[in-house]
């Protein structure tokens, strides 16, 4: 149901994407800095009511990671064309989108249905994409010095990128035929019933 109150604050981080984009645009970095962070500080808001007062639907549970994502990919993609952000872990995260979304068609293909809570690498990952744009407007905002800290931001980032997509190949992929194979043997060595004594 799209009216929930968490619905509802997913759509306005949804909304704020292509005002970032403007402002990005214009390198009006102060403002883009603002908007982002109401927009990060909506994602924890919706979750927490979603949780705190039961709220959380199948509409939200879709909704609330395209907003990150959405949120993500334009400040990365701006990021990337203004020179603020290696062109390569713009890559980098994109190629781990696109391997998750195949990923999931393919497991839906062929199992119905795909679950969509994110793992704990998962989170970390969303968490270490915000807390890199957070850093890099919040330094052209206040005209900070901390380049190195950026720095190192960018190679944690990378590595929970890789790291993330790694793991949902192996819940998908691996994990699956293990448990299948493992169900075949349970079927094998199950006692055959209805045979003579």
């Amino acid at each position: 149901m799209i009216t929930t109150i968490p619905n509802i604050i997913t759509m306005f981080r949804i909304a704020t994407v292509p005002v970032l984009i403007l402002l990005l645009h214009d390198q009006f970095y102060g403002w883009a800095f603002l908007i982002f962070l109401i927009a990060g500080i909506s994602d924890g808001l919706d979750g927490f009511i979603a949780k705190r007062f039961d709220m959380a639907s199948e509409l939200g549970a879709i909704l609330d990671p395209l907003a990150d994502k959405a949120l993500i990919f334009s400040s990365y993609l701006m990021l990337m064309i203004l020179g603020d952000l290696p062109f390569w872990l713009f890559l980098t995260v994109v190629f781990r989108d696109v391997l998750i979304l195949v990923g999931s068609l393919i497991y839906v293909a062929f199992n119905g249905k795909v679950k969509m809570a994110p793992s704990y690498l998962s989170k970390l990952n969303t968490f270490m994409q915000i807390s890199l744009v957070v850093a890099i407007l919040a330094q052209k905002t206040f005209d900070l010095n901390y380049n190195s800290f950026t720095n190192y931001l960018i190679y944690a980032t990378f590595i929970t990128t890789i790291l993330s997509g790694v793991h949902y190949v192996w819940v998908w992929v691996v994990k699956e035929e293990i448990e299948m194979v493992d169900g075949v043997k349970e079927e094998q060595n199950a006692p055959k019933s209805g045979g003579p004594d």
